[in-house]
């Protein structure tokens, strides 16, 4: 077991703003500083923010219609200790979260242990091996490690009606595990210099397209370009991956450290278009309205593929309605508000509406694979050390 795997009760200062402007109007989700319900459904009776407290700030959260989807106040009280495994990356953003559930439910502690996600899969199939499972839930931020394991059978299935919400493509096999925030890959381009046209539909032409061979940028050493790469290998083999990494490296793509950078130096020029997650372009846009940067999808391909961070609850655990019904809030209307208007995710489920106009997630083309075997990524750092780009 991993030394830094010891859970501590976390709290967290919100990030969001109580006073900011935000569009409530035809909001129906728990108007006011606060509602308290008593359901003879189930649901809770809990003193529940308003929908203000759910959002974050900015342009891109102003304005926005109400989430549609089951809300808090319809949920049974989240009662008792939860052990949480929690991923790196956006697990900061989540944390703010699990803090404002624990704020709404009194009776309600997490105690949580974050590391890297490919990290906790691993100590968690180990645990699990050995009879000796501490985490009743793992929260990753991408499905291979999700899919690490699910193949390595870890983990105990979810009830159908706590995930039903969420397109099938976005659940393990067997409800091993949900999706509760997507990204995409998308192409960031200057709207000064390109058009949208001029991005093609299929990254396999983009080596050879006039428009982008001056200041394209990538980030390849970043884990979801690794993940895009792997998507290529799967749905076209190794080779062909190869060759198209060797082919942009020859066409002058520049790299760069991460790619909010990329998406950043799109939105100033320095770069006319590059390969980044989706929210990366929405964070610069949420700061800048005017910056002259928008967003291509594929249709497809590797590059329109769309990873999710998810939950799993972890084999062994002894409390599988608590974990059940804490997934369920992360898939009700005011989460899925959270993720979309503070991390500017994808929601996972239909009646809340990505930011910043973006297509929504079925509207997207993302390839016919499936997420879980993003988990086989040593094959995929092999061919990518053989064409020199790690």
């Amino acid at each position: 077991m991993a030394e830094d795997t010891g859970f501590g009760r976390r709290r967290f200062v919100k990030a969001l703003a109580a006073g900011s402007a935000v569009g409530l109007a035809g909001c129906g989700l728990a108007p006011g500083s606060g509602t308290a319900t008593e359901s003879g459904d189930g649901g809770t009776n809990a003193e529940i923010p308003s929908l203000t407290e759910f959002r974050g700030s900015g342009t891109l959260a102003s304005g926005r219609p109400a989430p549609d989807g089951t809300s808090i106040q319809d949920l049974p009280d989240l009662s008792g200790d939860l052990n949480l495994y929690i991923g790196g990356g956006e697990g900061g953003i989540y944390y703010q979260f699990v803090e404002m559930l624990q704020d709404i439910y009194p009776e309600f502690t997490v105690f949580s242990s974050d590391a890297g996600s490919s990290s906790l899969a691993q100590t968690i199939v180990d645990e699990v091996e050995a009879g000796a499972a501490q985490a009743d839930v793992f929260w990753s931020i991408d499905a291979s490690s999700l899919g690490y394991v699910a193949n390595n059978d870890a983990y105990e299935p979810l009830p159908d009606e706590a995930i039903e919400s969420v397109p099938s493509e976005f659940r393990g096999d067997d409800n091993a595990w949900v999706g509760v925030a997507g990204r995409a890959r998308s192409v960031p381009y200057n709207t000064d210099e390109l058009s949208e046209s001029d991005i093609p539909d299929n990254v396999a032409d983009f080596h050879d397209t006039d428009a982008l061979q001056d200041g394209m940028g990538w980030a390849p050493t970043y884990g979801a370009f690794k993940s895009f790469v792997t998507a290529m290998r799967l749905q076209r083999g190794p080779d062909i991956a190869q060759q198209w990494l060797e082919s942009m490296q020859e066409s002058g793509i520049v790299r760069r450290g991460n790619e909010y950078v990329v998406s950043q130096q799109v939105a100033d020029g320095t770069l006319s278009a590059g390969f980044a997650n989706h929210y990366y372009a929405m964070r610069v846009l949420n700061q800048r309205p005017d910056a002259p940067i928008d967003l291509a999808f594929t249709s497809g391909d590797a590059g329109a593929l769309v990873n999710v961070a998810g939950a799993l609850a972890v084999q062994g655990t002894e409390k599988a309605d608590l974990v059940a019904n804490f997934v369920r809030h992360l898939l009700s209307a005011e989460a899925q508000e959270f993720f979309a208007t503070v991390s500017f995710a994808y929601p996972m489920i239909p009646g809340v509406q990505p930011v910043g106009g973006l297509p929504t997630v079925d509207e997207l083309n993302p390839p016919d694979i499936d997420l879980a075997e993003l988990a086989n990524l040593q094959p995929t750092l092999d061919l990518m050390r053989e064409a020199g780009v790690l």
